[in-house]
């Protein structure tokens, strides 16, 4: 990466923007990666995908989401960039369900980096390549450096909106997730964490995204209920 753009870069985040949607294309330009996402992680602004330069960026970040593992997770729980060169060479062990789900012809290597500002977790940068690569100590710095300036500028947004109309949802809201949640607890009369974990499970035993089984909830095609046998599935 030429300094004079990442100089450029570090100056564009330093001042407030407007949105953040074409971060996630900058960082590919920057960096030697295939795609690029940049995510709200955590009780702090919920869990949601605010750019991605493609899909398969945006589908890495919500299968991160729906498993609760992966390194977007890792990175905030240690503060610290997480960086797997060679999923080739990934133990088994390190996210065996997330790893499991990679699509490993299309992914090869993949970079997280913390969005903090402060003491507050904001979320995560997730970088993805296509064949295993790494990153030079410089570039994880440099890359580090922006995450900050992004986490800024989403969290910046996030308390603007609180205060402003509602902006237009976001092509990656996890908002449906949300409302599924609601209409499952209240049919198994349970805690929202159980209501969660209800849905999480179903969509890991269909092979499903968590987004595509909350609209089959909130279209009444799929709901569930207290059976003899435990919490069982009703169409």
């Amino acid at each position: 990466m030429a300094r004079d753009a990442y100089d450029a870069a570090v100056q564009t985040l330093q001042a407030p923007l407007d949105s953040v949607e074409a971060v996630a294309d900058s960082l590919v330009d920057l960096f030697p990666v295939s795609g690029a996402a940049v995510s709200t992680i955590g009780e702090l602004l919920g869990n949601q995908t605010v750019s991605a330069s493609n899909e398969i960026a945006a589908r890495l970040d919500e299968l991160q989401f729906d498993l609760g593992e992966g390194p977007c997770w890792d990175t905030l729980a240690t503060g610290r960039p997480v960086l797997a060169p060679n999923l080739h060479e990934l133990p088994e062990t390190r996210w065996p369900v997330f790893g499991a789900a990679i699509p490993r012809d299309q992914v090869g290597a993949l970079f997280a980096f913390p969005m903090l500002v402060g003491p507050l977790q904001v979320g995560a940068i997730d970088l993805y390549a296509a064949a295993p690569t790494n990153f030079e100590p410089l570039q994880t710095k440099q890359a580090s450096r922006l995450a900050t300036l992004v986490a800024r500028n989403v969290l910046r947004l996030a308390l603007a909106a609180s205060h402003d109309e509602p902006r237009p949802e976001s092509k990656h809201s996890r908002r449906k997730i949300h409302q599924a949640t609601g209409m499952v607890l209240a049919q198994l009369e349970t805690t929202a964490d159980e209501a969660t974990l209800v849905i999480q499970g179903h969509a890991f035993a269909t092979g499903q995204p968590m987004m595509k089984v909350a609209e089959e909830i909130l279209a009444g095609r799929l709901a569930f209920h207290s059976g003899p046998s435990g919490i069982e599935e009703r169409r």
